[in-house]
């Protein structure tokens, strides 16, 4: 698979004198097409300023970033950088601006330029995309938190774009919510081939991706599968995030002398190898 963003030697600063600190320092992260991405990062580590620069919302203050091989600091490419990347935010209220679902999920075509047929085809598929097909004519306000954020989605899939980057877009919701912006996203990924960057603090969350990258301080401290990154349970704890709870109770029997994989991340995995464990020792 090729790259499709491609970090080189970044660095970032909100302010633009040398003397404010680096929110990224030297920071190099290759995304490939059609993979999902899981960032993950304790509040301040950096990960929400790399949402914001993989569509150029923000600019690197040095080094390069590149989408699908344009430079984001092109300022004539800035429309077709937009068209390629969309973010769904942590709060859909604030991504949601119409009074009812269907225009909602039509405003970002429409800015786009695209005819009125097409738009129609689009807003329908995207709603059926996230199940909300049933719901075109409701006012947002009325939806639950998860319904609202599933219409968020399907307004950037409404403007076809080949990425999709989820800054932090299930923190507001309950479990229910969670699971259902999950199943969206999963679809998107592997039925779709959309390229996904999940930046998320739920383990549960990270497991399914494809890839994990772990941030603190503005960097990248581990990168691998999600086996080979949780497996890391000192370090991770050390940067003030936990591990998925499989991982941590296998740990945990490992401990007490059961033989375990200690790669171990769904609780259904656990369970399957606990019983050959205990079959192998009958």
């Amino acid at each position: 698979m090729e790259n499709y963003i491609d970090f080189q030697n970044v660095s970032f600063t909100y302010q633009s004198d040398n003397q404010s600190p680096k929110v990224l320092k030297d920071f190099n992260l290759q995304v490939k097409k059609g993979e999902f991405l899981a960032i993950l990062g304790h509040n301040g580590c950096g990960k929400s300023t790399v949402a914001k620069l993989c569509n150029a919302i923000e600019l690197p203050t040095n080094g390069k970033i590149y989408v699908d091989g344009i430079d984001t600091c092109d300022e004539d490419k800035l429309y077709d950088i937009r068209q390629r990347v969309g973010v769904v935010l942590q709060n859909p209220d604030n991504q949601i601006v119409a009074t009812i679902v269907e225009d909602d999920v039509a405003f970002g075509p429409e800015n786009l330029g695209v005819e009125p047929s097409e738009i129609r085809r689009r807003v329908d598929e995207a709603l059926k995309c996230v199940s909300m097909y049933d719901f075109r004519f409701f006012e947002p306000h009325k939806l639950s938190g998860g319904q609202k954020q599933r219409v968020a989605i399907a307004g950037i899939i409404a403007m076809k774009p080949e990425c999709i980057v989820f800054d932090e877009s299930t923190a507001m919701l309950d479990p229910r919510g969670r699971a259902e912006v999950m199943s969206e996203v999963l679809k998107l990924n592997k039925e779709l081939g959309i390229t996904v960057i999940f930046i998320t603090h739920y383990m549960d969350e990270a497991v399914n991706a494809d890839r994990v990258v772990v941030m603190d301080e503005g960097k990248i401290i581990l990168n691998g599968t999600p086996k080979e990154v949780f497996v890391n349970i000192e370090l991770l704890k050390k940067v003030g995030l936990d591990v998925p709870e499989a991982t941590e109770l296998s740990q945990m029997l490992i401990n007490e002398g059961i033989e375990l994989p200690e790669d171990i991340l769904e609780i259904e995995e656990l369970t399957n190898k606990l019983i050959e464990a205990l079959e192998d020792k009958n």
